[in-house]
């Protein structure tokens, strides 16, 4: 993750929110799984991470138990256990992974992927190269889920706005993004390389970028608002995943 990207993004808080954690808790059943799948893009990541570097699972076994954690959600209504006041969801969450990992409240079946949580698609062998570089590393667990939910949330903001930018037809915008604020190079191309290379002016490099990073931030605060059960919880977590304060 770019976190020279994070820190350009701007700031602010767009002024109205809506919890997935709400509908799962309290919606129909359309609505529950919809939520659900809202809570998974942005959680499936550390989940699998967590159980391949924590757990020490191998690919196989830790994507079906994370494609297994999510229906295990749903159908044992485990979120209405949730206490905001006392945790954030991630800890949460973790505790709850680390109960099925373990083997206890486990499923007498194990729900393969495409199951019960079938709303959702999760590509495991995306992640799977880069979590497998990481398994010679020594952390605390609350430290590697930290790192992973970060890591597995602006990657799903990513994807979202990448989606976003081809509907719109501004491809080149994104495009434009992850050449400049994406990659790993210690120092970006310049706006005049950038123009050179896309066949457009500086002052089109400036606009595109600006666009795209005002986006990308409304893309990944939506992500975090789906995904909170406060204005406060939203807050903190922006300031974890962004060092974003409020307005």
């Amino acid at each position: 993750m770019a976190h020279s990207a994070d820190e350009r993004l701007a700031r602010g808080f767009p002024p109205t929110r809506h919890s997935a954690l709400a509908a799962i808790r309290c919606g129909g059943e359309d609505d529950r799984r919809r939520a659900l799948a809202a809570v998974a893009e942005a959680y499936w990541r550390p989940v699998y991470g967590y159980l391949r570097l924590h757990w020490r699972k191998p690919h196989e076994e830790a994507a079906d138990l994370a494609q297994e954690f999510f229906a295990h959600l749903l159908e044992k209504d485990l979120l209405s256990r949730f206490d905001p006041a006392r945790a954030r969801l991630r800890t949460f969450l973790r505790s709850c992974i680390d109960r099925l990992a373990a083997g206890e409240g486990r499923s007498a079946r194990r729900l393969k992927r495409g199951g019960a949580a079938g709303a959702v698609s999760f590509d495991f062998e995306g992640p799977r190269a880069e979590i497998e570089k990481a398994a010679g590393a020594a952390e605390a667990p609350d430290v590697l889920f930290e790192r992973e939910w970060a890591r597995g949330l602006f990657a799903a903001a990513l994807e979202r706005f990448r989606d976003a930018c081809a509907r719109e037809g501004k491809s080149q915008h994104f495009a434009l993004l992850e050449e400049h604020d994406l990659r790993a190079e210690a120092v970006p191309p310049s706006y005049a390389e950038l123009a050179r290379r896309f066949g457009i002016a500086t002052t089109d490099v400036t606009n595109r970028l600006a666009w795209a990073r005002r986006r990308l931030r409304e893309v990944l605060l939506d992500l975090l608002r789906e995904c909170t059960a406060s204005e406060s919880e939203l807050r903190e977590e922006a300031r974890a995943l962004l060092g974003l304060d409020g307005p």
